[in-house]
């Protein structure tokens, strides 16, 4: 087990590296001049080549990698073209609010998607079965930011119309400042979320149940007399499981990463949306930083769901 952990670690640390080095060349070395971006189109020349001076920008390409690279082994990536401030910081004062909305959607997409798949896979061709094909088929045809305005309409609009200020339409609260707001502000949310990201577990689930449950050992359980809740959920679900346990660790690590869509309709200062306002204004120390922290999150990922899946799966190979 360890030989193969450490192939899966060194796995990652090659691809980390390949990543970097195409960030470093898609913002650095591809015609590009940052420094002219900060001085504004109406800069004289002199402003323009002293900004690069100060950012480096007039080294050799060798060279300013290497930098680059020193910087992300010591957590360093630089500081914003525009308020100066540090990117880690920056990163690390939005990442709560995404970490929030990820793994509390996550939780509740577990919580739904599941059981409706296993009810669906239960009895095909039941009214529990269409009742989940109804909700998958709602789902996957809504797209986020639909879906994420009719819940601020209805939830948030009408019932404040009728006096029922139950949902907040935007803004954050920490957890550790006070955690009943931080809840109420993050429902909305997560409803958004998990209810898109549910249909998916709950085909995905559905899928792979009906798949299992016509086994031959899934037979030999009944026939032994074994009660069909134990069949299902102890013989059935747990060899079911090592999918979904694939797909959730690969979706919580690239909502992590930000979530674009929602954290711009819900007003929320997450990692998505400092994203957009990056690319807006063209901070490139920004957007690299978040990029890389989306493909730390997913290759992270990976080696964990490769781990979990040999120790789920007696049948994955790991000498």
């Amino acid at each position: 087990m360890s030989r193969f952990i450490a192939r899966r670690v060194l796995s990652a640390l090659l691809t980390l590296f390949a990543i970097s080095v195409l960030i470093f060349v898609l913002f650095y070395v591809v015609p590009n001049n940052p420094a002219r971006t900060i001085a504004g189109p109406q800069a004289k020349l002199e402003v323009v080549e002293q900004i690069q001076r100060r950012l480096g920008l007039d080294r050799p390409i060798l060279e300013r990698y290497l930098k680059f690279a020193k910087g992300l082994l010591h957590g360093d990536l630089g500081y914003s073209y525009f308020n100066q401030r540090s990117v880690r910081e920056t990163i690390l004062t939005r990442l709560p609010v995404t970490a929030s909305v990820a793994l509390g959607a996550s939780v509740m997409w577990m919580l739904v998607g599941i059981p409706i798949g296993v009810a669906s896979a239960k009895r095909p061709g039941s009214w529990r079965d269409r009742v989940g094909t109804v909700f998958v088929l709602i789902g996957l045809s809504f797209p986020p930011f639909v879906f994420g305005l009719l819940l601020l309409y209805f939830l948030y609009f009408r019932l404040t119309l009728l006096g029922i200020e139950w949902f907040p339409a935007a803004g954050y609260v920490g957890l550790t400042d006070d955690p009943f707001q931080w809840a109420r502000h993050m429902i909305l949310p997560w409803i958004s979320v998990a209810f898109l990201t549910a249909a998916t577990y709950a085909r995905l689930t559905r899928g792979q149940m009906l798949e299992v449950l016509g086994e031959d050992y899934i037979r030999t359980a009944r026939a032994k007399g074994l009660s069909e809740r134990r069949v299902v959920y102890r013989h059935g679900l747990r060899s079911a499981i090592t999918p979904l346990f694939t797909q959730f660790g690969l979706d919580v690590a690239i909502l992590l990463g930000g979530l674009v869509v929602t954290e711009q309709i819900f007003g929320l200062p997450g990692i998505g949306k400092l994203a957009v306002d990056s690319v807006t204004k063209n901070d490139q120390p920004v957007v690299i930083g978040v990029v890389l922290l989306a493909a730390l999150f997913v290759v992270v990922a990976n080696v964990v769901v490769d781990v979990g899946y040999a120790f789920l799966d007696a049948r994955v190979r790991v000498d």
